[in-house]
């Protein structure tokens, strides 16, 4: 019994000292988004901003410009990653997240055709981005349930879906305007650089209904690893638990969609890492964080340390990419078992 409470003890302590230093890396890369640019500013500078102070030069810059993206790019961080945990424990395998599954592209597809076809721009964009992100992901449901819904059959439909959703907006790309074509394509590739005040309010209010949400149902998580014959024993209605995280997991990707456009393969990474970090632990909290530190750092990345400016979707796709081929790689070698 000792043994026991000890090795919890340790857990607990390892715990809290890795989501202290990833909510430390978290508050590092924000400031840091501030004060680098095409002008560097102090870090009193940036602070006397936040803090409501004018000052000369850097209150336009650092407040009007800069502090926003650097609000949404957390916010987009946090919501993906949350969203690729819930997908990923929920259906017991890695490969089960919105970047494979379609999800991000059906709310790109009909962003796309909003923009496109209709000119539609700002919340209307976004609006039609989270309906369609929510029918994808139902449509996906519907056509992978036989007698309950199993992961490898749902991650097989999802890549069959997202390959038609990807057709679906090369297609609508050769029908536009050039001028409609370019914005579409600025969109798709997750930038932040159009982030402004204005968007912060739309998503941090989504954030505020589905993380106590995702929190509440991430309780049952565990008992739903167990089987569905033992989670109804439990008093886990298995099916509707299950369509009940969907739901609260498609609508932090579609939100997050919505602000930036898709930032791939964050929802798809951030699980995976914080499970290297803490395994064996429940993981939302510290996959928040490790979601909020990779849009930052790409965004960084791709803003300043680099030849050129990158929209930080490109840069986690190249970070993510590898990941994933990896990730097949060791299937085929374990005879498919991730």
């Amino acid at each position: 019994m000792t043994a026991l409470a000890a090795g919890r003890s340790a857990r607990t302590r390892r715990r809290i000292l890795v989501t202290a230093i990833l909510a430390a890396l978290v508050i590092a890369l924000f400031l840091l988004t501030l004060v680098l640019g095409n002008r560097v500013y102090g870090l009193p500078e940036v602070l006397g901003v936040i803090a409501g102070q004018d000052v000369s030069g850097a209150s336009f810059t650092v407040g009007r410009l800069r502090l926003p993206r650097a609000i949404i790019a957390t916010l987009i961080g946090v919501a993906l990653g949350l969203a690729g945990t819930l997908f990923q424990t929920m259906l017991r395998n890695p490969l089960a997240s919105p970047d494979i599954l379609g999800v991000g592209y059906g709310s790109s597809a009909a962003a796309i055709v909003a923009i496109g076809f209709f000119g539609a721009q700002g919340a209307t964009v976004a609006v039609v981005a989270v309906v369609a992100g929510m029918a994808v992901a139902l449509l996906l449901y519907a056509l992978s349930w036989r007698q309950g819904v199993q992961g490898a059959r749902l991650v097989l439909i999802g890549i069959a879906i997202g390959a038609v959703l990807v057709a679906v907006i090369q297609w609508v790309l050769t029908r536009i305007e050039v001028y409609k074509a370019a914005e579409a394509l600025r969109w798709l590739s997750g930038s932040l650089g159009s982030a402004l005040w204005g968007d912060v309010p739309p998503l941090a209010i989504s954030l505020l209904v589905l993380v106590p949400a995702a929190a509440v149902l991430a309780r049952r998580l565990g008992v739903l690893q167990l089987g569905d014959d033992t989670a109804a024993a439990l008093g886990v209605r298995p099916h509707r638990t299950r369509l009940l995280l969907l739901v609260v997991a498609v609508g932090l990707v579609a939100v997050a969609t919505a602000a930036a456009g898709p930032v791939a393969f964050v929802a798809f990474l951030s699980g995976p890492i914080a499970g290297r970090l803490l395994p064996g632990t429940a993981l939302l909290l510290p996959a928040a964080l490790v979601g909020a530190v990779l849009v930052l750092a790409a965004d960084l990345v791709g803003g300043n340390l680099l030849f050129t400016t990158f929209p930080v979707g490109v840069v986690t796709g190249a970070v993510g990419a590898p990941y994933l081929l990896w990730l097949i790689a060791r299937s085929n070698r374990t005879g498919g078992r991730l």
